[in-house]
């Protein structure tokens, strides 16, 4: 019966993670934008204003009375009522779509983030689940024993203020934990809200091997661990 259970669980987050990978927005979708790009290719005209010369696109002349920065407009949906944005290439750090207001600064033992994110709460509410790899302590063991630095267990010795030869330490043993990794805690680090501001040139940048899937999850973990042992 726990089986049962378990199996209908699963299937009910696998179809649902399926319906939300389907409900993505683009937000680079209008900077890829073949047209826009073969415009603001230079390279293909015969002449090049001053306008078009630089990313202000005001003449010289005319910059100091003219020219202005793009207001930066961070307003979001709340949290909760958002809408995921795809990743911009194969596990990017998931930007952030929705108000961030009143939850930043991150700090260590203050963090709103974990409210929602937290794998075993992130499908009720429809948000993405911190992955495994924010679970799991991928450093070497570094401590020092004796006035000696110990990596791994082998002594690399302090010279000068460096840290030795450690060319021949082995890959560390990856440490997982049920508690959020440490080195982790600070979300923005890598996940930062974006403001609807269209970009100041096109973005010609495409990614290999973002399917689908990979559009709204991450295989992050599997990745790093390929041909470890």
């Amino acid at each position: 019966m726990i089986k049962v259970i378990k199996l209908m669980a699963l299937g009910s987050l696998i179809a649902s993670s399926a319906l939300f990978a389907a409900d993505l927005a683009n937000i680079n979708e209008s900077a890829s934008d073949a047209t826009r790009i073969t415009k603001e290719d230079l390279g293909n005209k015969k002449v090049v204003t001053e306008e078009a010369l630089g990313l202000r696109k005001t003449d010289l002349y005319s910059e100091e009375s003219e020219t202005t920065g793009v207001k930066t407009d961070y307003s979001r949906p709340a949290p909760g009522s958002s809408t995921k944005f795809e990743r911009a290439y194969v596990n990017a750090p998931p930007m952030i779509p929705h108000s961030v207001d009143g939850l930043l600064p991150i700090q260590q033992n203050n963090n709103q983030c974990l409210g929602c994110h937290m794998p075993e709460v992130a499908p009720a509410v429809k948000a993405t689940p911190i992955p495994v790899s924010h679970f799991t302590n991928y450093r070497p063991e570094t401590v020092l024993k004796d006035g000696e630095l110990v990596k791994e267990g082998k002594k690399v010795g302090i010279q000068k203020g460096d840290m030795g030869n450690v060319s021949d330490i082995k890959i560390a043993k990856a440490k997982k934990s049920d508690k959020l990794y440490q080195g982790r805690f600070n979300c923005t680090q890598c996940h930062a809200p974006q403001s609807k501001t269209d970009t100041v040139v096109g973005n010609t940048f495409q990614s290999d091997g973002l399917n689908d899937n990979l559009k709204g999850h991450s295989n992050l973990a599997d990745a790093m661990n390929e041909g470890v042992k």
